[in-house]
């Protein structure tokens, strides 16, 4: 296994600009002895137009990487650049609009309204954005994750698949160019895990859209380009074309 990667290896093939590059990016917890060294001097690129999983122990700083990646933390030292936006040195009103209008995140808790129906959901991000959502583009979307019938219900009144893909249709109705999702399938059934799944890899295949995804989980993971394995605020492996059974060993490897 190595320790050091390059990073032009990270690049879009033939030199296109990645979609997300952080650039020895270091972020800290705490201080003291209580001091936690989340992201320790990280380099990564993520292609522009692809699907990346990120995996590695617990602790090991991959959801701090996904909210530094989205602009959701700031970082301590090093560079975040988001579709060509320094997002290190963009003010929040700035890191706000990229947000609304290029960024997708799909959270681990969803954080759907429980009041509002999923249509509702849907449409929120426009409206926060003081536009007006059109009926057909909320029902477009949703009818994309299989929901076309469901945007009257409220979240109690659907599965956890279905509210999962009512949070991915919420992430995508303001069309980003890179979504990002922290373990969209860890709450789900083998069946709605497949089926947001699908969703994600025909994001990238149909609609050129990135998608960087933390999971724990193999099957997941191997739906991706390629898999980035993080140990210590460190990226220390990277597979690409991966498999269940290569992804499976490189991480029991890992947290062994």
């Amino acid at each position: 296994m190595t320790h050091a990667l390059d990073p032009s290896r990270l690049r879009t093939a033939g030199g296109a600009p990645p979609a997300v590059e952080l650039h020895d990016v270091s972020r800290r917890f705490g201080s003291g002895q209580a001091r936690v060294q989340a992201l320790d001097r990280l380099t990564v690129a993520f292609p522009t137009g692809s699907w990346t999983a990120v995996m590695g122990p617990s602790g090991s700083g991959k959801s701090t990487l996904l909210h530094c990646a989205a602009g959701l933390e700031r970082v301590d030292t090093g560079q975040v650049r988001v579709v060509g936006v320094d997002v290190t040195r963009a003010s929040d009103a700035e890191r706000t609009v990229l947000r609304r209008d290029r960024v997708g995140f799909v959270f681990q808790g969803l954080n759907l309204v429980g009041s509002l129906t999923a249509a509702q959901n849907v449409a929120l991000p426009l409206r926060l954005a003081g536009r007006r959502p059109r009926a057909a583009q909320v029902r477009a979307v949703l009818g994309s994750v299989g929901l076309a019938d469901r945007g009257r219900r409220r979240p109690r009144e659907l599965s956890g698949g279905q509210q999962q893909r009512v949070a991915i249709a919420r992430a995508m109705v303001t069309r980003p160019d890179v979504l990002f999702a922290d373990e969209p399938t860890g709450a789900l059934d083998s069946t709605a895990a497949r089926g947001v799944l699908d969703l994600l890899r025909g994001m990238v295949d149909n609609a050129g859209q990135t998608v960087v995804m933390v999971t724990h989980d193999p099957v997941a993971a191997a739906r991706a380009d390629s898999v980035l394995f993080l140990r210590d605020g460190a990226l220390v492996d990277r597979l690409d074309r991966p498999d269940v059974h290569g992804v499976a060993d490189r991480l029991a490897r890992l947290e062994g």
